[in-house]
């Protein structure tokens, strides 16, 4: 068996990533600077890390009742090991739940030729929801907010972050109400505009919500009594009786 990479490999003598050696990288790099040079083959410049930097922080954590959260401690509560615990959380990325970011990425990067109008129009001809808008909790995502003002300082407010606002203005236009651009949305335009391939979409969401998933299992195997279970309140059977 053999594998032909392009990313790094291990000797004896030294570790190379990309070209570089990983005592340099150790010595001289923070871990955003390697995560952009795993992924792109390049170490980013200073305004490229401080984007990036602001991406992953954005949705490291969003409290226990989000299913990467909440699956975890339910996990970790079992009794189960750490390693366990994350993998539970990270497998609970989906299409729903922080998945968007791939789905939105490969939207912007492959129609981004086309305006708003015309994406909007053809969701709402097909009968689909658009990925990357709209918020269980937020009619303005205050995470995206924060990126955009960011983005505009740094000066990656280019052209697909214009199309994701467009298409935000144009869902308001047809629905009569705010289908806001999502922290994930966002990411997906941020990540189009520093060069990012969309299949790394969920890569992101991973890196940093892991942050919050590992705090969350210790939590619950340091400070909670095992094991989680639902109150009678909260299950309602409608089977046969």
């Amino acid at each position: 068996m053999k594998f032909v990479t392009e990313i790094g490999y291990s000797s004896p003598k030294k570790t190379i990533v990309r070209g570089h050696d990983i005592q340099d990288l150790v010595k001289n790099n923070t871990f955003t600077e390697g995560i952009f040079l795993t992924w792109q083959g390049r170490l980013p410049n200073e305004k490229e890390r401080k984007m990036l930097d602001a991406i992953l922080v954005s949705c490291m954590e969003h409290g226990p009742n989000a299913p990467t959260i909440l699956s975890s401690r339910i996990v970790a509560s079992a009794g189960n090991s750490l390693n366990a615990s994350v993998a539970a959380g990270v497998l609970s990325v989906g299409e729903h739940h922080g998945g968007a970011i791939e789905q939105c990425a490969k939207l912007f990067q492959e129609q981004i030729n086309q305006t708003g109008k015309q994406i909007v129009k053809e969701f709402e001809e097909k009968k689909k929801r658009i990925p990357g808008y709209g918020h269980k909790i937020y009619t303005t995502d205050p995470r995206t907010v924060q990126l955009l003002e960011i983005a505009q300082k740094l000066g990656f407010f280019g052209k697909f972050v214009k199309l994701s606002l467009e298409i935000e203005k144009e869902l308001e236009t047809l629905k009569g109400k705010k289908l806001c651009l999502n922290v994930d949305g966002c990411i997906a335009a941020l990540m189009s505009e520093l060069g990012f391939s969309w299949q790394y979409g969920k890569g992101f969401f991973i890196i940093s919500r892991t942050t919050g998933i590992i705090a969350h299992a210790v939590e619950e195997t340091v400070k909670e009594k095992p094991f989680r279970r639902l109150d009678e309140s909260e299950v309602e059977y409608i089977g046969k009786k």
